[in-house]
């Protein structure tokens, strides 16, 4: 999926499909690429989700940009949600550290275990939400989970693009252990800090996936 989105991606920088332009029809990229139409539709929502294409229903894909600027995830813009994740989840982990229970801790425990077990991005995405509304959950205060809640789809959407297309996974796993560890010793301090420290890195692969050059990009698919 991501060789076919590279492609398809470079294509469009370059001008092979300018502004206003249809995508070939599924059928039509598939033969070309030669890949499956489940693949392909991966890549055509990936490319939806930059911002580079929108799906027309009973008409195809069309271009709307040459360039990634800002990806939106659900109804919030990249930036958007980012912002307000640093203001949000920072001082929540902060509160959690001061404020979790046993209960909590062993809650957070057991889905960091399935984190790092589970092989399937959906199940994973899934998993990453549920963690960050039981962190707000471990902060004792109704209000910061209402907010994570609200953000809840968005949250899963970037999770499951960061790790489709920036392989952040494994990553994830390592920051979510060390905010956990904050947290049963009690360390505010060290909550923060950890929670910062993902949020950074979870806003550094998505500049690295909006700006950088894929090395694939001016060449088709790789078998």
């Amino acid at each position: 999926m991501e060789a076919v989105l590279a492609h398809l991606r470079g294509a469009i920088e370059r001008g092979d499909y300018a502004i206003g332009d249809k995508l070939p029809s599924e059928a039509e990229l598939c033969r070309a690429l030669q890949v499956s139409r489940p693949v392909l539709r991966e890549a055509l929502r990936a490319l939806q989700t930059m911002g580079l294409t929108v799906s027309r229903t009973g008409k195809g894909t069309f271009v709307v940009a040459e360039a990634v600027e800002d990806p939106t995830f659900g109804d919030y813009a990249a930036s958007d949600l980012m912002e307000v994740r640093r203001h949000i989840e920072v001082p929540v982990a902060g509160y959690a550290a001061l404020r979790r229970t046993p209960e909590d801790l062993d809650h957070l425990g057991h889905l960091l275990e399935r984190m790092e077990q589970e092989t399937d991005t959906t199940s994973w995405v899934a998993l990453d939400t549920l963690f960050h509304l039981s962190v707000a959950q471990a902060a004792r205060n109704p209000v910061f989970r209402r907010v994570i809640e609200e953000i809840r789809d968005a949250l899963a959407r970037q999770s499951a693009f960061l790790n489709e297309l920036g392989g952040r996974r494994e990553q994830s796993n390592r920051e979510h252990r060390a905010l956990v560890e904050a947290l049963a010793e009690g360390s505010e301090h060290d909550a923060v800090r950890a929670m910062s420290h993902h949020l950074d890195r979870v806003e550094t692969t998505l500049t690295d996936i909006v700006r950088s050059a894929h090395p694939r990009t001016r060449g088709g698919p790789e078998a």
